[in-house]
């Protein structure tokens, strides 16, 4: 990989589901001095919601520059009020890619902006896969995610909050030009407080120049793993390039490692996901079943010291389709914390799945499932013969 885009010196702590993510978030908005950037696939009129949208509007009134996007597939839902109440107070609301409804129904589903980052005062960043929703709370009951996020600080925050930047000034209105130049400057002043031991790459997918960009960082971790290969990951479809490096790996005695949904929210994606158990069992590799609740993370580590969190499943819409942002990290300590809890889950919260088991009612969905199989692994390059739509704000 580029070594450029490496950055040393960084602090970086793991947060587990929405109880962890949610008060560090608004904590370090409601603290903000000059700027806060935001990006989401996901906003909705709950009460993780109207937390955030206080805590924006607070930070809006206090004099700071708040600039917040939101996918208009993943928050088609947001009232006239809810967000009025925001704009009024001074708070850079976008909609990604907006489209009028037909007949009630959303048709814009693909490349969409799937990244979840927050940055603030060009300080502190969050990136991951939880969205604003209190399906990431535990009190929300049986279907509440387990999902996952970092919160980071040091060098590589600049990148992140270029990369914001980027996104906001790609189609920007020329006549707020000036004022985005303006907050961007002052907020670059800002000086680090915090270093550590991280070395991290931030990680983008989009349809233009940053294609493949995250899945060669896995590719390149598999092909490169020693000893252990762990990934959790809640839409498990990828390429053949990617399933044949996880067989090698496994067979040249790399501990190869899924853990995977065992309560599906789209079950039909999980059906074809459970087509690649047999291929991957023979090989050596592990699967587990998460069985708690919806698995929604995006997390992977190799051998001792590589990890990565982020937006990013391995499916045909992450891997070919929407805007991503992982974050890929070397770090022992991190690494390591990752790998502790990820195997607390696989033993607590996981049903093994043995080569009988991925047996039990083959036949009879072997064939619907394999076409649909390959329907999506194909689906990209599909979808690819139509116009790529710019970022539309």
């Amino acid at each position: 990989m580029n070594e450029q885009d490496w950055c040393d010196g960084n602090y970086v702590e793991l947060l587990i589901n929405g109880e962890e993510f949610f008060p560090r978030v608004f904590h370090a908005i409601e603290n903000a001095k000059r700027e806060v950037l935001l990006e989401t696939f996901i906003l909705q009129e709950d009460s993780v919601g109207f937390s955030l949208q206080k805590a924006l509007i607070e930070a809006a009134q206090r004099g700071a520059h708040v600039e917040v996007t939101v996918d208009d597939y993943g928050s088609a839902n947001l009232g006239e009020g809810f967000i009025a109440a925001m704009t009024d107070a001074g708070v850079h609301l976008h909609v990604f890619d907006p489209h009028t409804k037909l007949f009630g129904t959303r048709l814009n589903l693909f490349r969409r902006l799937h990244r979840k980052i927050v940055v603030v005062d060009a300080e502190v960043a969050f990136v991951g896969g939880i969205n604003y929703s209190s399906e990431h709370l535990l009190s929300f009951g049986a279907k509440a995610k387990q999902d996952y996020a970092v919160q980071v600080r040091g060098p590589i925050v600049n990148k992140i909050h270029e990369a914001c930047w980027q996104l906001l000034n790609y189609r920007a209105d020329p006549k707020k030009q000036k004022s985005r130049a303006t907050a961007v400057t002052a907020v670059n002043n800002a000086i680090y407080n915090a270093s550590g031991d991280a070395r991290m790459q931030f990680s983008v997918r989009d349809n233009l120049a940053h294609k493949k960009d995250i899945e060669r960082h896995y590719m390149h971790a598999i092909h490169n793993a020693k000893h252990r290969l762990v990934i959790a990951n809640a839409y498990f479809l990828p390429g053949y390039k990617l399933l044949r490096a996880l067989r090698r790996a496994a067979k040249r005695g790399v501990a190869v490692t899924l853990i995977l949904q065992g309560q599906p929210d789209m079950p039909w994606v999980s059906a074809c996901t459970r087509l690649l158990y047999e291929y991957l069992l023979r090989s050596g590799v592990v699967i587990h079943e998460y069985c708690q609740r919806p698995l929604h993370g995006k997390v992977a580590l190799a051998d001792d010291e590589w990890a990565t969190v982020g937006s990013s499943n391995l499916d045909p819409l992450s891997l070919a389709l929407n805007l991503e942002a992982n974050l890929i990290i070397q770090s022992k300590v991190f690494n390591q914390h990752l790998y502790e809890h990820l195997q607390s889950l696989a033993k607590s919260n996981c049903k093994p799945i043995n080569l009988r088991v991925a047996k039990h009612g083959y036949w009879w969905r072997l064939i619907f499932v394999s076409v649909s199989f390959h329907f999506l692994r194909i689906f990209p390059t599909m979808a690819g013969w139509l116009p790529v739509h710019s970022p539309k704000l």
